[in-house]
């Protein structure tokens, strides 16, 4: 088994935004402090050059966000982890596997931080949130040992990812896993990518679920049954995990299906996730 053991994956940037300016361009651009709302208009920035695969260089020159876009214009892959929280695990009384759960999610499922989001008439019945801490790989791996693994990490980001239930559980539909969350835009990120020198251990952050202001997760992330670290290593493991794929680690307790009553979201509900030091993605619900 061959090991590629390279140098972090390069971040030149702190928060990495992408975002539309008061002349209607579409940049990329670097956030200096910590994200405070969920919108960032009118922050200022430094203008980067370059993309995910080729890296980014700062300008030098300052704008201002006038709207706040997905940090990702695309992605390759969107992998997605579950059952990987013990709490979690503990409330849905599920047996937690001796390896990472793994299910994909299609690339229109992302979306961005502050995007109303639309739902199919057949997934709005059982229609749920999941808050959870997003990874952004940064260069390709494969066979990557979990000592090494963090070096490949770009950033980390908020995300979401949204689920129909009706779909998921094989007494309404078969147990669809994958297919009840691959709708399009289920999988909101954002605001910003952060760099992981601002993020020395992904195992202490700080994760809460709002549903129109009422808290409905809140935890820490070393509530994780697999890291971060865990979770690249297995992802890498005989397959090569390519740079710009998005890594949803997994939801903490709380989620809408195991409230009584039921949780379930309704058109016009406003989600809103946040993580500490990595910002807030607030999304609303659209029924189509």
């Amino acid at each position: 088994m061959s090991f590629h053991v390279q140098k972090a994956a390069a971040a030149s940037f702190q928060r990495l935004v992408r975002f539309v300016n008061a002349q209607g361009s579409t940049k990329f651009g670097d956030l200096k402090t910590r994200p405070t709302g969920v919108s960032l208009a009118g922050a200022e920035v430094e203008v980067l050059e370059g993309d995910v695969g080729n890296g980014f260089r700062g300008t030098g020159k300052i704008d201002k966000i006038q709207k706040l876009l997905c940090p990702l214009p695309q992605v390759h892959a969107i992998m997605c982890i579950g059952l990987n929280y013990q709490k979690h695990a503990t409330e849905a009384n599920l047996r937690v596997a001796p390896y990472p759960v793994l299910f994909t999610k299609p690339a229109d499922a992302l979306a961005g931080p502050n995007e109303d989001i639309p739902v199919h008439p057949d997934a709005q019945s059982m229609l749920d949130y999941e808050g959870e801490l997003t990874v952004v790989v940064g260069k390709d791996a494969k066979n990557v040992p979990e000592t090494d693994a963090l070096k490949y990490v770009l950033g980390y980001t908020v995300g979401n990812d949204i689920s129909a239930r009706y779909f998921q559980l094989p007494e309404t539909s078969g147990g669809q896993f994958c297919y009840a969350k691959s709708f399009d835009k289920f999988c909101p990120i954002g605001p910003c990518i952060v760099s992981p020198s601002l993020i020395p251990d992904p195992q202490k952050l700080q994760l809460v679920t709002k549903v129109n202001g009422q808290v409905r997760q809140q935890t820490e992330t070393s509530d994780m049954i697999f890291s971060v670290a865990k979770i690249i290593s297995h992802l890498s493991r005989g397959r090569t995990l390519r740079r710009g794929t998005v890594i949803q680690t997994g939801t903490p307790s709380g989620v809408g299906l195991f409230m009584e009553p039921k949780g379930f979201l309704k058109n016009g509900d406003v989600v809103e996730v946040s993580i500490d030091g990595l910002g807030s993605i607030s999304n609303k619900m659209v029924f189509e």
